[in-house]
């Protein structure tokens, strides 16, 4: 079997064997996404139990520590079209794919010590926004262990980003599952002191998340070992030897990644903070709602990764009827989902929140009450953020990166923000402002990024884009 034969169609019906391939690889990758956002769910609901102070100071510094992974993580991400692309043009290219991986976990350890050195100002800018006192003085605390985080989950998306190229995202998926046990049995243990462990309140959720990224990076490095389509690539062989060509290929086309998912994660962020200056209840309830628009993106989020890697195969393969079909088919899945999740936030929202709390729990009434009016706006903005999503998703893929950081950058900002802003302290809208602030910078998002894939030949994306580097 050759390393591309998952990426192959039959000849007969190819869009209907398109959106068959791009649904098979885009399941895996979205289940570990949605696997992914449940282990930090499962810090919420620990945390939960501690109080609504240690919650709100993990919810500041989770935004700006996933601000800062994210932002690299997107830059690492361009593993993932590089490789494609290669696989696409000389498969089994074991070369060509081993000197990306080999730069990308360089970058991963480089960026990542950066992205640590980051963080440490988490306090100053906590303190500059105005948080309350309390809540910094615990933030300090729960950041100075969490940081050390940053290396093992860039490193991992880097593996993941391998393992998912060579048709093996199930294997994404089964990690992650693993993952969610590690973290719940260290928060169980550490927060409170279980298990003959140390009571370290905070500092042990942050402990258990740093013991949970090393063990899955340990996990892709067993897996990809055992595996022998995976192992005959050597990822780490020569792991000494720069490749400055391969390097500089990477920041270029993964720069301009990192720098939109820190435009649209800066949002959010920013919008965490905004909800801090107006109360720890309206923070609490934005961090719950937000929680559950994020599990739902999660799954676009996995199309959209799967469009890069399809989308990426056939430019690489010179195929534009491939291109066509792999990105209008990722598309069409990622909008599908998403409708059925706005519906549900308009129809069942209580339920959904049950997932976090008790919403009919007189003690909670406070707190249902404004979550229930965030989520009424993050259905509006469900079908867009999927859209947006997937969109770049397809953009990456044709190594078009540079032109949809621009448009991120103003989609969220200037009408995203200023939106935000506006409303959320200059109106009573207060909290429901800021999130229409996020719909319109979502809307402009998706409708800019569509409208490029669709003017992609007039654009000439598909011939001035670079392709594939020559093996040296």
């Amino acid at each position: 079997m050759r390393d591309t034969d998952f990426l192959e169609l039959p000849e007969e019906r190819p869009w209907r064997g398109e959106f068959a391939a791009t649904f098979a690889l885009s399941w895996p990758l979205a289940l570990a996404n949605l696997l992914q956002m449940l282990t930090y769910a499962v810090d919420v609901i620990f945390i939960a139990r501690l109080g609504p102070l240690e919650l709100a100071a993990s919810s500041l510094c989770v935004s700006y520590f996933a601000l800062v992974t994210w932002g690299l993580v997107g830059l690492t991400g361009a593993v993932a079209p590089l490789m494609s692309s290669e696989l696409g043009a000389r498969a089994p290219a074991l070369r060509p794919v081993r000197r990306v991986m080999r730069m990308g976990l360089w970058l991963a350890v480089l960026s990542g010590a950066l992205g640590m050195i980051v963080c440490l100002f988490a306090d100053e800018l906590m303190t500059a926004t105005g948080q309350d006192p309390r809540i910094i003085g615990m933030a300090r605390e729960y950041m100075g262990v969490l940081l050390l985080s940053t290396i093992p989950m860039i490193v991992a998306n880097v593996l993941r980003s391998f393992v998912s190229a060579l048709g093996r995202p199930v294997i994404a998926t089964v990690i992650t599952a693993g993952g969610i046990g590690v973290n719940a049995l260290g928060n169980y243990a550490l927060i409170f002191g279980n298990l003959g462990a140390p009571a370290l309140g905070l500092t042990g959720a942050a402990l258990a998340t740093l013991t949970t990224s090393l063990a899955i990076v340990a996990a892709y490095f067993v897996a990809i070992a055992l595996d022998p389509r995976m192992h005959r690539y050597h990822i780490l062989g020569f792991w000494w030897r720069a490749d400055w060509p391969r390097m500089r290929q990477l920041i270029r086309v993964g720069s301009p990644i990192g720098l939109t998912v820190v435009a649209e994660g800066g949002i959010f962020a920013a919008a965490a903070f905004m909800m801090g200056r107006l109360g720890p209840t309206e923070l609490a309830a934005h961090t719950i709602a937000l929680q559950l628009a994020a599990l739902a993106f999660q799954v676009p989020f996995g199309v959209s990764q799967a469009a890069t890697i399809r989308v990426g195969y056939f430019f690489g393969a010179r195929d534009r009827d491939g291109v066509t079909r792999a990105g209008w088919s990722a598309l069409a899945i990622g909008t599908g989902f998403m409708a059925s999740t706005a519906l549900a936030m308009l129809l069942v929202p209580q339920w959904l929140l049950t997932l976090y709390i008790d919403p009919w729990d007189p003690a909670n009434a406070a707190l249902v009450a404004l979550a229930l009016r965030y989520l009424g706006v993050a259905a509006a903005f469900q079908l867009f953020d999927g859209i947006q999503s997937v969109a770049a998703g397809v953009l990456r893929g044709l190594q078009d990166t540079r032109a949809p950081m621009f448009i991120a950058i103003f989609a969220y900002w200037l009408p995203g923000f200023g939106t935000a802003m506006v409303l959320g302290f200059g109106t009573p809208l207060r909290g429901v402002g800021v999130w229409l602030g996020l719909a319109i910078g979502l809307i402009v998002a998706a409708v800019l990024l569509v409208t490029r894939w669709q003017r992609r030949e007039r654009l000439g994306l598909f011939e001035r884009t670079h392709g594939p580097v020559p093996p040296l």
